[in-house]
């Protein structure tokens, strides 16, 4: 089956992908589009599976203040090597997991920190089970799964922390 460069073009722009992984995706699903991204948000679990044993000791803590200057957080954002670390795209994940604390207000940054007696669901208590607040189709451990896809290195959140003026 011959895959067009648009196809390939577009699986490319909505996963982040290598071009070759794309073409291999589509080339597996026959030529459908929506079924190549899934195989490679799969693939990218399996490689998130595969590197979360190794050591996160290099990273950044984001920042992100809100419009009002009235709410705030901190957040570190963990990984394996410096390089990754100052890319745009890590910054940017983790500007967008500051952005969340602020707009979602986490309690626990796990399910496995969350006591039992929690009356909060996970979803509402635990950073990494919220929906991202960008896109609700997707929650903030997929974007950090996503994220470790794209660079191929371990990526944790480290600790978070809010900040509420008068609280």
């Amino acid at each position: 089956m011959d895959i067009s460069a648009s196809a390939v073009k577009e699986v490319r722009t909505r996963t982040s992908a290598g071009m070759l992984d794309c073409k291999k995706a589509l080339l597996d699903c026959n030529g459908d589009i929506d079924g190549a991204i899934e195989a490679l948000r799969k693939r990218g679990l399996a490689m998130a599976g595969k590197r979360s044993e190794r050591t996160v000791g290099e990273g950044i803590v984001a920042s992100y203040v809100h419009h009002n200057n009235r709410i705030g957080a901190l957040v570190e954002l963990n990984c394996e090597t410096d390089f990754v670390a100052r890319t745009d795209d890590f910054r940017k994940l983790a500007y967008d997991i500051a952005m969340q604390v602020v707009g979602a207000t986490p309690q626990y940054l796990s399910e496995d920190e969350r006591p039992v007696d929690c009356e909060a669901s996970v979803a509402e208590a635990c950073l990494l089970s919220q929906p991202f607040i960008k896109d609700p189709s997707k929650r903030v451990c997929d974007l950090i799964t996503e994220a470790i896809a794209r660079t191929g290195e371990n990526i944790r959140v480290g600790r978070f922390a809010r900040i509420e003026l008068g609280c």
